[in-house]
């Protein structure tokens, strides 16, 4: 039945195998073993996909109703409550994964050691059913409305520059002089769309979006933060990452009288996955990393709300 389901899931056979971590032959061999036992045709094969049939999805959603109440069964016992166990697999933007939660890593395994994860660390959009990952941690506003999403957090932008930079250009007095010679920002455009992203500024009722000159645009938040330690423009960071840089010197705060929108944090999983109790510790737990993030950003002055 698990087969089946990350069969209908992945879309293909070897796929399913590879999540699974079995031979494609066995895997196979299951889904054979299953419709010989319903006597019923579950999957309509082609040499790049397969499709279900009518009896196939009604099938599925069965399947996923039985193995939610069983995972739920194995999680409600009381061992399993004390000390959750088991395997997560967990996608976070990259800047996310390399520079907050893989340095706190050793906590949260001191607290639940029988839990492993499988962490992947990109910022490129992945498919929550086909690639078989139980939850996604997102910043922005979530455009799929087919997932269940639950808001965790925010980060907390500041403005900054290089020493550098600004020795060149000048200090900008207002966000509109960033689009505007000699100044310049560093862009980042959006994975999904390439459409590039503007930055918003707000001080009382007034609000400025700006897109600003650049000479370089991106879409990653490491290769952003690169791009502006090398002097190519203003940026706006999120405050764990320019809490170090401008306490060290390498970066110092513009516009301080200019606040930036906070970006919504979401964990986003999918509608037919049981929220079981491992993930949810590990939910809990980035809560917390966040909230600890947002007190050292303050300390650096990094302009955040209460």
């Amino acid at each position: 039945m698990q087969a089946y389901v990350r069969v209908v899931e992945a879309g293909t056979f070897t796929k399913a195998a590879d999540s699974l971590d079995l031979p494609k032959a066995t895997v196979t061999r299951l889904i054979q073993t299953l419709e010989g036992h319903l006597r019923t045709k579950l999957l309509n094969r082609t040499t790049r996909r397969v499709t279900v049939t009518p009896d196939g999805a009604a099938y599925y959603e069965r399947a996923m109703r039985l193995l939610g109440d069983l995972e739920e069964l194995e999680g409600s016992m009381s061992q399993a409550r004390v000390t959750p166990r088991g395997r997560i697999r967990i996608d976070v933007p990259g800047v996310v994964g390399r520079e907050m939660i893989i340095p706190a890593l050793p906590d949260f395994y001191a607290r639940y050691p029988d839990i492993q994860i499988e962490l992947g660390v990109s910022d490129r959009t992945v498919d929550l059913i086909s690639d078989n990952i139980d939850a996604v941690i997102r910043g922005g506003e979530l455009t799929d409305q087919s997932l269940v999403a639950r808001r965790i957090g925010e980060f907390h932008m500041v403005t900054c520059a290089t020493p550098e930079y600004l020795r060149r250009h000048g200090t900008p007095a207002h966000p509109l002089e960033l689009g505007q010679s000699p100044h310049r920002m560093v862009g980042y455009f959006s994975a999904r769309s390439g459409k590039l992203l503007p930055d918003s500024f707000r001080r009382d009722d007034e609000v400025v979006d700006v897109v600003g000159n650049h000479v370089i645009a991106v879409n990653d938040a490491s290769g952003y933060l690169n791009a502006g330690l090398a002097h190519l423009g203003v940026m706006q960071l999120t405050c764990f990452m320019a809490a170090p840089l401008i306490k060290s010197g390498a970066l110092l705060r513009i516009l301080e009288d200019w606040q930036c929108d906070a970006i919504p944090v979401h964990v986003v999983y999918p509608p037919n996955r049981h929220l079981s109790s491992k993930l949810r510790v590990f939910v809990d737990w980035v809560v917390e990393l966040l909230g600890q993030s947002s007190t050292a950003g303050m300390k650096v002055r990094c302009g955040l709300s209460a």
